[in-house]
Order: C-alpha cells, then sequence, then structure tokens
C-alpha cells in the first residue's frame, strides 16, 4: 500500500502526494498585489529547496516590473498569461501564452505581467529561497503595508 503524505516535505520523503484543485489554499501574498493570490503547492518556498506555487491573478491586474533571483519554470493552467521585460511595464511588449504553454525564465530577469484578457493561474517551479524585488521600490506593495 502506497502512504499518502500531505505535508510539504513529500517531495524529499520520495513519498506519493496528490493536491486536488478544492484543496488548493489561495492566500494572499505581501509582494504581490492585493487581489492576487498564491498557493503553495509543494516544498517551501523560503528555503533552498525545490518548490511549486501557484499563482492566481485576476483579470485587469498588473505586476510591474519585477525580478526573482531564483531561475523560474512557468507553465500556464488557465487563462492566457501575458508577460514582458524590461525594468518599465510596458503593454507593447506583452507577449501572450496560453493554457499548456511553459515559459522558462532565468533568475534576475526584470519581468512583468498583465491580466489583460481575464483571470489567469500559472504555476511556479523553481528552488528557493523565493524572491521578489521590484524595478521601481514605489510599486512593491510590501511598502504600502
Amino acid at each position: 500500500m502506497t502512504e499518502v503524505i500531505t505535508e510539504s516535505s513529500a517531495v524529499h520523503r520520495g513519498a506519493f502526494k496528490a493536491i486536488l484543485p478544492e484543496d488548493i489554499d489561495w492566500q494572499p501574498f505581501a509582494a504581490l498585489p492585493s487581489l492576487v493570490r498564491l498557493a503553495v503547492i509543494i516544498g517551501q518556498p523560503s528555503k533552498p529547496e525545490p518548490f511549486t506555487i501557484r499563482v492566481r491573478v485576476p483579470g485587469g491586474v498588473i505586476l510591474m516590473a519585477h525580478r526573482h533571483p531564483e531561475d523560474r519554470i512557468y507553465t500556464v493552467i488557465s487563462g492566457v498569461f501575458y508577460i514582458g521585460f524590461g525594468e518599465q511595464f510596458d503593454a507593447d511588449k506583452l507577449v501572450a501564452y496560453p493554457p499548456g504553454s511553459v515559459i522558462v525564465l532565468p533568475g534576475n530577469t526584470f519581468h512583468f505581467h498583465c491580466a489583460k484578457s481575464g483571470e489567469y493561474i500559472a504555476q511556479v517551479t523553481a528552488i528557493g529561497p523565493l524572491g521578489v524585488e521590484y524595478a521601481n521600490p514605489q510599486d512593491d506593495p510590501r511598502h504600502s503595508l
């Protein structure tokens, strides 16, 4: 019989783990706009270990130019994922990726997102610790807390 593990350390224990959509715990994340929700799927993003998160961005929300120290692999789960590159948001630089697309983003690459055509959910896989640095510190939601 296979043991089912539900804690985030399952990846390190070599144990089977299944997460159903209704079990995903969406939470606000201080480094993202207030309407955006993040869910930790596996791992602990604050530690130097593999992790997978999902990010749900409601329609019309813009994530201003920022970067992450870690290399990331994005998989578009639903909606259309728009991403552009540079230190300033520029709607003309947005490129649309439909569900099922995979985007590889090297660490320390300034980029921005926009939920231009409605809500999207993207899954991010990386090796922590997770970090977020905005090109313009005034765009960082943590500065308005």
